[in-house]
């Protein structure tokens, strides 16, 4: 199935309707993500196809070295060890799925999130930290992670692979995969289960509004999109 259709599908529906349609295709004990990967700021939310990537902590020590030598030893870091190499990769309704080194540092952060955006990717989740963490915010790029971090990745912190599964709070997600984000956490579908799974998902969400707008309307309350 095209990207564009897969998307089309989970249009609009809410992490609980993606439960709900796992349920009713027997995926009961599947893709729904550890409750600490959290969204960075309220409101974050994204519906999209995941692209993964994973880093590994590194065994190479930091040698002695001068503020002026480690400025040229940290630009080598991010060129030979820790490369951009996911950037020229992504399309547009990808979500970057990151199987973090494990580490207290920072992996993601303004600069990167904000490049992955405008490259294409609707959201990003992490097993890991963010940094820049206020500018994350301002951007309002939607950001799942564990933790927040302080520390830069070099002599930390290593590229591992590109487009391989990973594992993102016990749940497996593979390229290709369709994630969903909203308050309510992160939940991963198998692409061989969308449709199927976005049909019943599509019907859960369809009988919500339905009760929610008889209550709306006996209340005096306003339809809003939630109900319409």
């Amino acid at each position: 199935m095209e990207k564009a259709e897969l998307l089309r599908l989970f249009d609009g529906l809410r992490v609980a309707d993606v439960r709900d349609g796992m349920d009713w295709a027997g995926l009961h004990a599947k893709g729904t993500v550890s409750p600490e990967i959290t969204p960075l700021y309220q409101g974050a939310r994204f519906t999209g196809i995941a692209r993964t990537m994973r880093f590994r902590p590194t065994e190479k020590a930091v040698p002695p070295l001068t503020p002026e030598e480690y400025t040229e030893w940290a630009g080598r870091w991010y060129r030979e060890l820790y490369p951009n190499k996911i950037t020229p990769t992504i399309e547009q309704g990808d979500i970057v799925v990151v199987q973090s080194a494990g580490l207290p540092v920072g992996e993601i952060g303004s600069n990167n999130s904000l490049e992955w955006h405008a490259a294409g990717a609707t959201g990003i989740v992490t097993t890991g930290g963010v940094r820049d963490t206020d500018e994350c915010v301002m951007q309002q790029v939607p950001i799942f992670c564990r933790y927040r971090a302080q520390p830069m990745v070099q002599g930390r912190v290593e590229f591992d692979a590109l487009q391989v599964p990973v594992d993102v709070g016990g749940v497996l997600v593979r390229p290709g995969d369709i994630v969903v984000a909203d308050g309510d956490g992160v939940i991963a579908v198998p692409v061989e289960h969308a449709v199927t799974v976005a049909k019943y998902a599509r019907q859960e969400l369809e009988n919500d509004k339905i009760g929610r707008r008889a209550l709306y309307e006996k209340l005096g309350r306003p339809l809003d999109d939630t109900v319409r």
